[in-house]
């Protein structure tokens, strides 16, 4: 399969890819835990279908010393009993929010309940963006139809 254009090659992509790795930069840089963040970005790109980012997360994740256990289990995590009670909740919150368009009011209160009592409020505000900003890329990536599998740990650092 190959990409619909150069996206990482155009100017106007490039501005674009500038302000959403700004905004990935600040909650990475946030007190969200990083195993709880490569879950997240995970299971979002999962289910919007984003193998480019799919490979991407992964590949960071067990870089960054995260089990293989754990990644084969992210797509079966309510079944999983790998997963911290606070990591369920993002996964639980992270699942919503992606799925916006199938649920008639949005985020539930019980799932913005469980996240709240596991995530202070400058977490959840890295969570909420986390989310914003993994399915935006993942919908750049989709809608070009961007190739995985070649993605190799800190390509862009």
């Amino acid at each position: 399969m190959d990409a619909r254009m150069d996206y990482f090659g155009n100017a106007l992509a490039g501005k674009v890819f500038r302000h959403l790795n700004s905004a990935n930069k600040l909650v990475a840089d946030s007190t969200l835990p990083p195993a709880t963040q490569e879950l997240v970005k995970i299971r979002a790109s999962q289910l919007n279908g984003c193998g480019y980012c799919t490979d991407m997360h992964t590949k960071d994740a067990l870089a960054a010393g995260e089990t293989q256990l754990r990644l084969n289990l992210v797509a079966a995590w309510r079944e999983a009993t790998v997963f911290t009670e606070p990591e369920r909740a993002a996964l639980e919150l992270a699942e919503e929010g992606t799925r916006l368009a199938d649920a008639s009011g949005g985020v539930s209160e019980e799932v913005w309940g469980r996240a709240a009592r596991h995530f202070d409020e400058d977490q959840l505000a890295a969570l909420i963006s986390l989310i914003a900003v993994i399915n935006a890329y993942n919908r750049i990536n989709v809608i070009n139809r961007q190739p995985a599998g070649d993605y190799v740990p800190g390509q862009f650092a």
